[in-house]
């Protein structure tokens, strides 16, 4: 470890500062993909499925994943024929995926290195909750995304039936901290998951976001009991 690096264990806060945020992800890079299978309970793999079914992108298209880590969601999104591109702001986790085939981009979602109009849409699975400026990375997938594309944001929620978000908050402050020390190379950077989920707003919140920030035909779909929510929008045909 270098004078530079953060100490082992180390966790972001939920200022969400950028330079921060990257760090926690480089150290948990390397078991990463593992450790959210596990605390999943292994529905990781259908939440990556019903996110590409909501994209709905056609052969030849080009979508950007967002926050895409190692790559694992990009290489779902790139079935049948479409073009996706990974893009993620966490050097580690780049460097963690770099043996699958999809291509991979540094980058920040507030500050995109793309053109104008230059995807047929973006998609951003479990890590717009980590920018520091939600709405400035709407405005920014809205920027680099063509009239009529789309963008899925695929992100904790709220549970809608009482019991149930009852049973999820236990084991969110609880049990995944726990379970991460047995999987994860920074088990503490799995409080901040806890934390930045609690605080992330619900399903109606999130959707008046998406509308503010541009996007129309707004509307959610709930999965898991609303564990995790995937908010659509399209980008209009003309924008102003």
């Amino acid at each position: 470890m270098t004078a530079g690096d953060p100490p082992h264990g180390y966790r972001a806060t939920l200022d969400k500062r950028p330079a921060e945020v990257a760090a926690m992800f480089d150290q948990v890079a390397g078991k990463y993909d593992v450790t959210n299978t596990v605390l999943s309970g292994g529905l990781d793999a259908g939440w990556r499925r019903a996110t590409r079914a909501a994209l709905g992108a056609r052969s030849g298209q080009t979508v950007l994943d967002v926050a895409a880590g190692t790559g694992v969601s990009t290489v779902e999104l790139a079935s049948g024929g479409v073009r996706a591109i990974a893009c993620d702001f966490s050097q580690g986790m780049l460097r963690a995926g770099r043996h699958r085939s999809v291509p991979m981009l540094a980058g920040d979602a507030m500050a995109l290195p793309l053109a104008d109009e230059s995807v047929d849409g973006v998609v951003i699975s479990f890590g717009l909750r980590n920018v520091a400026d939600t709405d400035a990375a709407l405005r920014e997938f809205l920027r680099v995304v063509r009239p009529g594309g789309t963008l899925v944001v695929c992100e904790f929620s709220t549970p809608t039936w009482t019991p149930w978000r009852t049973v999820y908050l236990e084991y969110l402050m609880r049990a995944l901290p726990s379970i991460a020390r047995g999987v994860s190379s920074n088990p503490d950077a799995y409080v901040y998951l806890a934390e930045s989920i609690r605080a992330w707003p619900a399903q109606g919140p999130m959707a008046a976001k998406l509308q503010a920030a541009g996007w129309s035909d707004v509307a959610w779909r709930n999965l898991t009991g609303g564990i995790v929510a995937l908010h659509r929008g399209r980008k209009p045909a003309t924008v102003g």
